[in-house]
């Protein structure tokens, strides 16, 4: 399956688990569920994820668990 980043389109994506893969041209990371992008989330500086669900998905019930 090739991946795109919905945050900047770009295709240079690497997987980094079952399901999980990062953006190395925004520094995203992307869970994927069937065909279709399920959860975005920020890396932070320490390490941890902030979710950008919000800004990129309009039912706000949508949520995974990593």
């Amino acid at each position: 399956m090739r991946v795109s980043c919905p945050n900047c389109a770009s295709k240079d994506i690497g997987k980094i688990g079952t399901n999980q893969y990062y953006c190395w041209n925004c520094f995203v990371e992307l869970s994927i569920t069937g065909d279709q992008v399920s959860s975005v989330y920020q890396v932070e500086e320490d390490g941890s994820l902030q979710s950008l669900n919000d800004l990129f998905f309009d039912d706000p019930s949508v949520s995974a668990q990593l």
